[in-house]
Formats: C-alpha cells, structure tokens, sequence
C-alpha cells in the first residue's frame, strides 16, 4: 500500500507574499507619498543652506560685533521680560542660524490675553547690547519675508499644518523607510526557475551580478519611458543607503517619542527627556529657580560632567525651561560633538530645586544617542562641512525626481494595462520588477 505524504511546508509557500506583491505595494506607497516627498525634497534642498538663506533675506537679524563679549543668556532674559510684561521667557538660544540670538517667549497664564496671543513667539535681540531687532510668530508666512525660511522649515517637517502635519509626515516617514527595502529587493534578477544542476556555484553567482548590472545603469540615449524608468531605478540604488538614513532620520524628527524611541531603545541604551521625565499634570507656570540661578547651576553642573567625562566645553549655545516636565536643559557645543555648527551636550535639571536630571553626550556616552546625533547631523547637512552641504542640497532634487519619475511609470502602465492594443512601449519595461539582459 503506497503511502502519500503532505508537504508540511507547502502551506507555508503560499503565505510568502510573491514579488507581484511586492511591486504593488512598492506602487501604493509611492504613489500615496509622492506629494509629500516633493514637498520634503523642494524645501530640504533650501534647508541645506537655511542659515546663508535667512542671513541673505534679513540681515537686519544679524548685527555686527561691538563689543568684545555678548551678554549672558540670563540678562538677555530679563531685559526681554521686562520689554513684555505680559509675556514670559521660554529659552535663550545664542548660537542660532549664524548667530542669530532668539528669545522664545509665550504669554503668562495670568494675562488677560488668552495665551500665545502675544502676536509673536520669537524676540531677535542684539546679543552685545540687549537691543530688540525683531518680533515674529515663528513661520507665520503672513508676516512677510521675515519668516519665509521659518514657513519653509515648517513646511518641511509639518506641511505647516502644526501636529496633525507632524503625524502625516511622520507616517509618510515610516512609510517611506519600510518602502527603501522593498524598493531594493524589487532591484535584484527574479530567480531563475530552473537551473542546470551541472553548472558550477561560481558560474552562476556571476550570472547572477551580470543579470543585477542593468539596475544600476542609466540608458541615455534609450526612448523616453525607458529612460524615465532607469533614472527611477538606478538613482534610487546608487543612493539606496543615504534614502534609508534620510527616511529613518525623518522617523526621529516626527515620531521621536514613538515608534523611533521603541525602535531604538530594543536594540541599543538610549535616553532622552521624554523617556526619563514625566509630564506634569499642570505645566509649571513659575519656577523655584529663576533666570539668573538656572545659567549659574546650569554652568556648574556642566562643568562637573566635563571633568567626569573628560570633555571641554567650547561655547555655550542655549538655555531653555520645559515647563512641561518642570527641567532646565543647559546646551554647549563640546569637544564631543558630532556636527558643524551649534552643539547637543547637555544638562537636564529640575527647575524647582537645581538638582541634576539626567545628563547627555553628543557621543561616546550611549550608543542609541551616539546613533542619533549622527543621524540628526546628516539630516540637517551639518556634519563634513560645504560639499556634503551640497550634496544634501542636490540629493533634495533627486528625492523630488523620483517622485516624480515614480508617478509618470505608473501613468504610463496604468495606460497600457487600459489600452492593451497599444504597442508604444517595449513590454520588458512594462513590468519593472522583472530584470532581463541588456
């Protein structure tokens, strides 16, 4: 009696989704990102050079060095506190934009005005002498050319649609990281079906490389879909790694405290505000430590992680309060740090009593914050200097292209799958998951 036996795996093949699959899922989410990714590429390619831009447009905001030291952040403080009673100081950052000195200010809970209704959120001041040179409602573009880099910023991280930008760029991002992986297997030569068992191992793993080549060329001189479709194909594959680290770079800047903090925190020692601090039930309308105490403990504490941790402190670049956990967080630019410009060394303390909360290296301290201060730097093109500043600039550009590139493949198959009769476009190309010898 013969006996039949069931593949116990045969099941399990047909739940391996196909590579059709695949390409359909690479199309939706192409095609549902594509808008956003103009947007994020248009405006990243400005943001590369968003501190030459905004010095350009308001030089006004830049005054020249008089004197010879910039007053304290805790003076600059006061003297804004005291130009607006009504409103109250939310941070000092000295070192922003070229230099540019920015006061964030809302107004008190005390105010007759219903809050942030100061008419503006930024006081730019002159750092040697405490001079107001502007007020502005950061990214507010109706307040004219003054804010025309802060709307282009907002625009790119939050469609300047506040939070619930924030979440669609943020989705787009995850999206879009999930989407650099299948866009790369849809880059490698379908496995053959059947291959000769006498061929040599070596034989086709050369084969295989030489049926991967035509990926990664672009056809110049080819009709007009075929080039369209390799600058989608192989511009996405020559600058695959740089996409990954822009698009899960994008994951921290929208879901900082979600999906890339649970990301990060499973496979590496990270910590930030928002996973060591609590938020208070009512956020703290007037601290135990004042201005002036807050940059002196700030100094100190700074000072002792410096020798604990054998740094040197270069310049100091902020101070802000976060009435919502009830901290101070002091800034310097460190012998530790990772970018160009400005700096991410760190001292969180309470902002009642003084006491030290957590302190934070740009690197060497732990390796998830190492990890992201890398990735922040290169997103914001703020590490190797001009030329990767450019290169960020131009690979803007190329995010908008393959957008771009992506939407006219779909047009141009979507066109023949209607009008099977037309023959205008060479049937190899019109399925861009199957790579065959040139």
């Amino acid at each position: 009696m013969m006996l039949l036996f069931r593949n116990p795996f045969s099941g399990l093949r047909k739940m391996v989704p196909t590579r059709s699959f695949w390409v359909w899922l690479h199309r939706w989410a192409g095609l549902i990102m594509a808008a956003f990714l103009i947007i994020v590429g248009a405006t990243g390619s400005l943001l590369a050079f968003y501190p030459e831009l905004e010095r350009l447009i308001n030089p006004h905001i830049y005054p020249r060095q008089i004197l010879e030291k910039k007053l304290d952040m805790a003076t600059l403080a006061e003297l804004a506190e005291h130009r607006v009673p009504a409103g109250r100081v939310n941070g000092v950052l000295m070192e922003a934009n070229q230099e540019a000195t920015l006061i964030s200010m809302d107004a008190r809970p005390d105010n007759a005005d219903p809050p942030n209704k100061l008419g503006f959120d930024q006081m730019i001041v002159d750092p040697y002498t405490g001079e107001e040179l502007a007020r502005r409602q950061f990214g507010e573009i109706s307040e004219g050319m003054i804010n025309f880099m802060p709307f282009i910023y907002k625009l790119h991280y939050a469609l300047a649609l506040g939070k619930f930008g924030l979440w669609v760029l943020g989705i787009c991002a995850l999206i879009w990281t999930i989407d650099c992986f299948v866009a790369f297997y849809l880059t490698l030569p379908q496995r053959r079906r059947s291959v000769t068992a006498s061929a040599p191992a070596s034989g086709n793993h050369g084969n295989w490389w030489r049926r991967w080549q035509p990926a990664w060329k672009i056809r110049w001189h080819s009709g007009s879909y075929k080039l369209n479709f390799d600058l989608h194909r192989a511009s996405g594959l020559w600058l695959w790694p740089v996409l990954l680290i822009f698009a899960w770079s994008s994951v921290y800047m929208n879901l900082w405290d979600t999906v890339y903090t649970w990301t990060t925190r499973a496979v590496m020692e990270y910590k930030a505000p928002w996973t060591e601090f609590s938020k208070r039930e009512i956020p703290l309308a007037e601290p135990g430590v004042d201005w002036r105490q807050a940059q002196r403990i700030g100094e100190q504490l700074m000072s002792e992680q410096a020798n604990k941790h054998g740094f040197a402190v270069e310049q100091v670049i902020a101070l802000r309060l976060d009435r919502g956990n009830g901290t101070y967080q002091y800034i310097v630019r460190s012998s530790k740090e990772i970018q160009d410009r400005r700096g991410r060394t760190s001292v969180f303390f309470d902002a009642d009593t003084g006491e030290l909360k957590l302190a934070l290296l740009a690197s060497g301290q732990y390796s998830g914050n190492t990890v992201t201060n890398w990735l922040f730097a290169l997103h914001m093109a703020n590490v190797f200097g001009l030329p990767y500043r450019i290169f960020v600039c131009v690979l803007g550009l190329v995010i908008v292209m393959l957008s771009v590139t992506g939407i006219i493949i779909w047009i141009r198959k979507r066109a023949a799958r209607l009008s099977p009769k037309n023959h205008q476009y060479d049937s190899r190309y019109l399925r861009p998951s199957v790579h065959r010898d040139s």
